[in-house]
């Protein structure tokens, strides 16, 4: 056996849980209302954690933001088949939440601790993209939302002046497109994909840095609005979908990430339906009760979905249909948008 052998041998031997592991990196973001802390063995997986959080503004829900730790720890690769990486399979028991891929690439959260582990083998930093949406974002999100009792929502948020709407509906219902042309309207932009509310205040926070559209939201595009989008890196899902992801934070995009929580006036579930009539309609108590369940099933088995239901039914629910084209439909969201000063 080769010195080199023995020596790797006799480490593990002696710490065969990584318990010493030393983190030499750190960085730390203001992020869904909380601060957290980022500890690593690796620059590089810290840059994948900055790609998301860096500039984000410092929301706050509470008079000290909660501290919580996450610890990215990069591990040699154990072979095995090459390519895309599998789904993440979820389980959880003990208190702990668990995201597995593999032997060496898995997510462990302890939200009463307020710490993850997020581990990733050097093979699959060649897959930024599942590495930072599917390890480190389920770390991130699964603290806030557990750590801060917010109910965790699919969905998109959009506003001005500290108001916002939030916009649900199934995939290709238009929540991106939608976003897309607030932000270019001038709309401040919460989030596209996922929306953390505390549902006592009915108050929202979110990770304003990216929106992901596909080509075919861009047609309605003015000219220079539809090269600009064109020239944000693509990304590709697990569905095969291509999109454009454009960083909300890029200087002299002329779109504005939420600078503080929102106050939520108004729930709205987009409906892929066009309309050439009225695009708004309230829905009654019992009908908005239904679909909201149907439309949020990981959300209405969460401990605040009562309250949150609660507090949307006394602002209102409503289904927004599709209009002639997505300013039209953003239009129809007048009575609750405003827009900032500065843009006005």
């Amino acid at each position: 056996m080769a010195m080199t052998d023995l020596s790797a041998a006799h480490e593990f031997a002696a710490d065969p849980f990584g318990e010493r592991m030393r983190l030499p990196y750190a960085r730390s973001w203001p992020v869904l209302g909380a601060s957290f802390v980022f500890a690593s063995n690796s620059d590089a997986l810290l840059a994948l954690a900055a790609a998301a959080y860096d500039n984000l503004p410092a929301h706050r829900l509470g008079a000290v933001p909660p501290v919580f730790q996450v610890e990215l720890r990069l591990v040699p690769a154990v072979g095995g088949p090459s390519g895309e990486p599998p789904p993440v399979r979820t389980s959880s028991g003990g208190g702990l939440v668990m995201g597995m891929v593999d032997a060496a690439n898995h997510v462990i959260v302890s939200p009463a601790q307020r710490r993850a582990v997020v581990t990733v083998s050097e093979d699959r930093l060649a897959y930024p993209y599942h590495v930072r949406y599917e390890l480190i974002e389920f770390a991130v999100y699964l603290l806030a939302a557990r750590g801060q009792e917010l109910v965790s929502l699919h969905a998109a948020c959009i506003g001005g002046e500290g108001r916002g709407v939030l916009l649900l509906g199934p995939s290709g219902a238009g929540k991106s497109t939608l976003t897309l042309q607030a932000a270019l309207d001038g709309y401040d932009v919460m989030a596209e994909d996922g929306v953390f509310v505390d549902p006592k205040r009915m108050r929202a926070t979110g990770v304003p840095n990216y929106l992901h559209v596909t080509e075919q939201s861009l047609p309605w595009l003015e000219p220079a609005a539809r090269r600009s989008v064109m020239a944000s890196p693509r990304i590709r899902r697990r569905s095969g979908v291509e999109k454009f992801e454009i960083d909300l934070r890029k200087e002299g995009s002329g779109m504005r990430p939420a600078p503080e929580p929102f106050d939520i006036v108004a729930t709205v579930l987009l409906s892929p339906q066009r309309s050439d009539g009225p695009l708004l309609e309230p829905l009654t108590r019992d009908e908005a009760i239904v679909r909201l369940a149907s439309d949020q099933p990981y959300a209405a088995r969460q401990p605040g979905w009562r309250r949150f239901i609660d507090n949307a039914l006394h602002r209102g629910v409503w289904v927004l249909r599709r209009g002639a084209d997505p300013r039209a439909t953003l239009d129809a969201l007048a009575p609750w948008l405003t827009l900032q000063e500065a843009v006005g």
